[in-house]
């Protein structure tokens, strides 16, 4: 006799079980990658041409028009630094929170761990900004800056990227499925985010009593880990990273704990 019982909540995240379904994972991201250019005339370009217009632009009104300070780099590379995790991060914000929506047909009708729709979203992002790293790097050449040696700090800053836009990401998800106006609010927050995050400006700018409050925005602290680890930047502050790691870690265990909550649900509101 085979007694069918009604899933219970989780209390442990059993994230070991996603193991047994690293395959599926692989299939998921090489699904996304040959979906994403499909059909497209410059493929993979787009990783790079998204960033690269940003900086154009933001160079000509905030770099000539308006002059901000850059902290001696020339403007163009320092926005584009800014610009790579921060494209990053945006894009995984919004593909994050539709990837549970947009495979309703798949989790409709096979179990797996939910989590890996969101996972390869993460995985599959990273080739993008591998790309984007490159160009930035011919960037710095070109205007003949050399990464400092802080370089090998530079994974910590991917990793603190990734956390973040994951941890984002899951609640987004999770919260997507029962309310869609998530689709419709996340352009208007990722705008006002982008003016509160040191890309067009340095943090510098803010006074020392505020440097905490504003490492609550994780992004600010992965910004300025970029430049410092990159360009070397003569300041750095280690308070406000510090701050955006606390955050970034806490937003991606609370958002793991309230997907993996609420995903038995997912094929039944969805």
């Amino acid at each position: 006799m085979t007694i069918i019982r009604p899933p219970t909540k989780r209390i442990f995240l059993n994230l070991w079980e996603l193991w047994e379904y690293i395959d599926l994972l692989y299939l998921f991201v090489w699904k996304d990658l040959k979906v994403r250019y499909k059909q497209t005339i410059v493929g993979a370009s787009w990783a790079v041409l998204q960033p690269f217009m940003t900086m154009v632009v933001l160079s000509l009104f905030f770099g000539k028009l308006l002059n901000i300070p850059s902290q001696g780099i020339p403007y163009p590379v320092f926005v584009f630094t800014a610009l790579v995790p921060w494209t990053y991060f945006t894009n995984i914000l919004v593909q994050t929170s539709n990837s549970i929506v947009n495979n309703y047909d798949v989790i409709t009708k096979a179990y797996f761990p939910r989590l890996l729709l969101p996972m390869a979203v993460i995985v599959t992002g990273l080739v993008d900004l591998a790309i984007a790293l490159i160009i930035l790097l011919g960037i710095m050449l070109f205007y003949g800056i050399v990464p400092t040696v802080a370089i090998w700090t530079l994974p910590f800053f991917i990793i603190l990227t990734i956390t973040t836009a994951f941890g984002i990401g899951l609640w987004l998800a999770a919260l997507n499925v029962e309310y869609r106006d998530i689709s419709y609010i996340l352009p208007f927050i990722t705008q006002i985010w982008f003016f509160i995050t040191p890309v067009t400006y340095s943090s510098s700018l803010i006074p020392p009593q505020w440097k905490a409050i504003y490492g609550i925005n994780p992004m600010a602290g992965v910004v300025e880990g970029f430049r410092w680890a990159l360009l070397g930047k003569a300041e750095f502050s280690g308070i406000l990273l510090l701050v955006s790691a606390l955050v970034a870690v806490l937003l991606v265990v609370s958002g793991t704990y309230y997907f993996r909550f609420k995903e038995d649900s997912f094929a039944d509101v969805v």
